[in-house]
This record gives structure tokens, sequence and C-alpha cells, in this order.
């Protein structure tokens, strides 16, 4: 029997309970908590697959890098510090992120994809960023993905 995401993220936090390992069990917790909150939402009670639940965790991940960066702004180093250690501990539930020259060979491949499709120039933003988006889903970060695109579609 295979283990889903969830079941896991379950079993480390059960893990972390009894090691009293207080930064990843309330981490843990409040990423559950996200999952939950997803599985309820909308009309009725669902189960969330193992990609949908990746999605949460990017989220979540994403939300701590940027209150680390608000807190380090506002000087509050220790709170920075925290929220940047949970956002490391949720990385290692992610997929490696793509590398620059990965990325760079995806957008080049899917610049040439819509050229050859009849996109020209700055519009073809739009068709060449619904080919790449499929590719990189939770590899990439939606800006980065973006600027490289542009990078390739301006020269």
């Amino acid at each position: 029997m295979t283990t889903t995401l969830k079941s896991k993220l379950h079993a480390d936090l059960n893990v972390a309970i009894k090691e009293r390992d207080e930064l990843r069990s309330s981490t843990l917790r409040l990423t559950l908590t996200a999952i939950t909150k997803e599985e309820v939402a909308g009309k009725e009670k669902r189960e969330l697959s193992d990609d949908e639940v990746l999605k949460v965790i990017t989220k979540e991940a994403k939300k701590r890098r940027e209150a680390a960066e608000a807190f380090a702004q506002g000087g509050r180093t220790e709170q920075a510090e925290r929220e940047k250690a949970e956002g490391e501990l949720l990385a290692e539930y992610l997929p490696k992120p793509l590398g620059d020259d990965e990325l760079d060979a995806i957008v080049a491949q899917a610049v040439a994809e819509a050229r050859s499709a009849g996109a020209e120039g700055p519009r073809a933003m739009g068709a060449v960023m619904k080919i790449v988006n499929p590719k990189v889903a939770g590899l990439a970060e939606g800006g980065r993905v973006a600027a490289a695109v542009r990078k390739h579609l301006a020269g």
C-alpha cells in the first residue's frame, strides 16, 4: 500500500510530538489544519490528492518566506528566524525546485512551440505561459517563470 503525503505528515507529526520537537510539531499542525480547511472548503468535504496537498504545502511555505522577510525588515529577527526554520521544514515535503538551467530549457522549448503556432513578440507571453505552467507546476514560483519567459521573448 502506498502512503499519501497527508498520512506521511500525520506520521511525522506523531514522531515530532513524541520527540517533543515543538517547532516541527507546531509547523506540521498548522499545515495539516490548512489541508483540512482546503478539504472542507466548497459545497462538500472531499479528500485532497497528493498534488493538491503539495499545493497547500507550497502555499504555506510561501507564507513562511514572506513572513520571515516582513519580520526581518521590521527588525524582529527572532520571529524571522522561526518563520525561516518553518519554511525550511516545509520545503522537505516539496519536490526539489527547478534550477535556472532547467527552467530556461523548458521556457526555450515552450517559446519555440508558441512561435511555431504563430505567437510572436510580447503578445506571445500568454501562449507561452499556458505551455510552461503545467510543466513547472510546484517546481518553480510563478514570478520566476514569468521573468524567464519575458527574457526569452525579448531576446
